[in-house]
């Protein structure tokens, strides 16, 4: 009886996952290796962009599309993403003289972008290719071009958009970090688009959730103790302001309190307070406060200006309440 060929046995998913993010880290490589100094001439020109930079592409492109517009948009560059199609239909007044155009296409032949090119055309709105393909229409009608690098798609069957779409979307990032760098865009401005949700949590000054005024657990340097346990506990942050006017002078705290039982209600808050204790700034992140009472094992901080001044008083249950871990 003849024996018959064996057939290779069932790849892994795991094997497929590694041979996908293998071939997309070379496409990387490859695109990182060959981008010129084209990259940029775009920057400069989106810098000069009196308005905002329109994105757009078709299908795949088009979601990568709409993703590149929101990662400029928060990080200091106005834009918008236009669905080509609806572009044709009435969208394309969204497009105007002040604004530049970034269209992506891996063939640069996708017909739905033909009355964007069109208007950019008549308009002269600076148009930044997105493309694998140099000769194609949209490489030649273009002002600025970004090749992609050409690398196979990571798809078994080499059609599905994978590595171009991987590419791409990189593209776009890098073009956003360039740009908000090139602005001087900070963690201030970066705070001020992301105002929400965790992110926003983690920029947030300690000035934004301290407590003041009357909240603050304050005594002077000639008030009794009796008297100083009184405004611990009415304040319910396990210490208390020690200050003269303005300006603090010290801290009491519980840990105070434990090393000065001895006679502690015959003393006066100054007696007992500690000189030098451990201040911030009311402008510092909130998640740095949260780092320096975790460091020293404390459950709170006061706030001073540069001149001593008492500004605050922020507690670890404040950066916990928003978020901040």
């Amino acid at each position: 009886m003849p024996v018959s060929a064996s057939k290779p046995g069932p790849v892994s998913a795991l094997d497929t996952a590694r041979a996908v993010l293998t071939s997309e880290s070379r496409a990387l490589a490859q695109l990182a290796e060959e981008l010129t100094q084209e990259f940029d001439a775009v920057v400069a020109a989106l810098l000069q962009v009196p308005g905002r930079v329109i994105v757009s592409g078709m299908g795949k492109s088009g979601h990568v599309a709409a993703k590149i517009a929101a990662t400029f948009a928060s990080t200091g560059t106005p834009a918008q993403f236009v669905h080509p199609g609806e572009a044709s239909h009435g969208d394309l007044g969204m497009i105007t003289r002040n604004d530049a155009c970034i269209l992506i296409s891996n063939s640069g032949e996708t017909k739905e972008l033909a009355d964007i090119i069109a208007h950019t055309r008549r308009f002269d709105i600076p148009l930044v290719a997105i493309t694998k393909k140099p000769g194609s229409t949209l490489a030649q009608q273009s002002d600025h071009l970004l090749l992609l690098a050409d690398a196979p798609e990571a798809c078994s069957i080499g059609m599905a958009p994978t590595t171009s779409t991987t590419m791409t979307m990189a593209l776009g990032d890098a073009l956003a970090v360039a740009l908000m760098e090139s602005r001087g865009f900070d963690q201030t401005d970066f705070h001020t688009f992301h105002p929400g949700g965790t992110l926003g949590a983690q920029l947030l000054t300690v000035r934004a959730v301290m407590h003041t005024g009357t909240a603050l657990p304050v005594v002077a340097p000639a008030t009794g103790m009796g008297d100083t346990l009184l405004e611990m506990s009415a304040k319910g942050f396990g210490v208390v302001a020690v200050t003269e006017g303005d300006s603090l002078s010290g801290i009491i705290t519980d840990g105070d309190l434990r090393r000065n039982l001895k006679g502690l209600l015959d003393r006066q808050a100054g007696d007992v307070a500690n000189p030098k204790p451990r201040t911030i700034s009311a402008d510092i992140l909130l998640v740095d406060a949260l780092g320096i009472m975790n460091d020293n094992r404390i459950s709170a901080l006061f706030a001073v200006d540069e001149e001593g001044r008492l500004e605050g008083l922020v507690h670890i249950h404040d950066a916990l309440r928003v978020g901040v871990k």
